[in-house]
């Protein structure tokens, strides 16, 4: 089945608890500015509000708990300046004035252009993890322009579209390769309307952007891996749950996004350790990685989560294999032959 449509943009929406339940862009006043538009919203017990158009900054929404019990639907007065919210059991509604001047102070508080994003970020402007995004983002440079390249290298403010999937996995984030065409549509779309004309790269802030939306918004916890092992896996003498190597395999191979051999052991010897400094391996042939392949019959989540890619520890490191070199695609593996 192919999908017939495709996503024009993603974007960082308002987190409260639950997702969104049920949104309605509000009237203009006639004493407000014609040019700016606000949206209302509810979430399971929460009423709120969002300014136009969404960009990912957490200042341009609020929300406050309007029915404990929850609420069960949202309308708005014909003017834009109240909203009407009914909760379920207890059988009342509210009516809510809105203060749109707070909201905008809030956000000229929250800072302008990047800076909401970058406190989004690890440590913020100043921290460690804007600085390893500043360092990969030029060597995503030297990668577009050739790694063993004689001639003058062409410092710039900008990366080619196709290095945005490598810097995304460097800093942690593994898209699947249909996010990934996302992402690059996004960008190469962004101005088409305006310009009739594609865009072929991204500068830094633009990138930051790109990533604060698409990333998940909390992370892959520690539970969700443990309940995929408990679906997958199974009990041991010891009390621990592991997964099969076979049946990991056959899981990967049946579901989700294939990959050729060739990708396959691109990711395994890196995270393996057995290709230190990313990239395709040479050295490395399948059938020593079958060998290795051989020896691990069994996975443990503390093993999978932990020492293969730190992704659900805050205080870990980021795999340097994984990282330097930006080597390991995010897709579900595929293999052709039989543990």
């Amino acid at each position: 089945m192919k999908m017939l449509f495709s996503f024009r943009k993603t974007l960082l929406g308002p987190t409260y608890g639950s997702p969104l339940e049920k949104i309605q862009i509000l009237p203009a006043a006639n004493s407000q500015d014609p040019q700016k538009r606000y949206l209302a919203y509810i979430t399971k017990d929460k009423v709120g509000l969002q300014i136009l158009p969404i960009d990912g900054n957490p200042h341009k929404s609020s929300a406050f708990i309007c029915h404990p019990g929850g609420v069960s639907n949202l309308a708005s007065s014909y003017d834009g300046r109240h909203v009407f919210t009914a909760g379920g059991n207890d059988c009342i509604v509210m009516k809510w004035e809105i203060n749109i001047n707070a909201l905008e102070a809030a956000v000229s508080l929250g800072g302008e252009d990047l800076i909401p994003f970058y406190n989004l970020l690890d440590g913020g402007r100043d921290g460690e993890f804007f600085r390893e995004l500043e360092d990969y983002f030029y060597y995503a440079q030297l990668r577009s322009q050739g790694i063993d390249a004689m001639e003058t290298r062409q410092v710039s403010t900008h990366i080619p579209l196709e290095e945005v999937p490598f810097l995304m996995r460097a800093m942690g984030f593994y898209p699947s390769e249909e996010k990934i065409e996302d992402m690059i549509n996004e960008v190469r779309f962004s101005e088409y309307v305006h310009t009739g004309k594609q865009v072929t790269n991204i500068n830094l802030g633009d990138f930051i952007k790109l990533y604060i939306n698409h990333r998940p918004a909390f992370g892959l916890s520690m539970k969700e891996i443990q309940n995929a092992f408990q679906v997958l896996g199974y009990d041991t003498e010891n009390g621990e749950i592991v997964i099969n190597r076979g049946d990991l395999l056959q899981q990967l191979q049946c579901r989700g996004e294939h990959m050729t051999e060739e990708e396959l052991a691109e990711c395994l010897t890196t995270l393996l350790g057995m290709n230190p400094e990313g990239g395709r391996s040479e050295l490395v042939s399948l059938t020593t990685l079958r060998y290795c392949l051989s020896a691990m019959k069994e996975w443990k989540r503390e093993i999978f989560a932990g020492e293969l890619t730190h992704c659900c520890d805050p205080q870990a490191k980021q795999n340097p294999r994984i990282c330097k070199f930006f080597s390991v695609p995010c897709r579900v593996v595929h293999c052709n032959w039989n543990p």
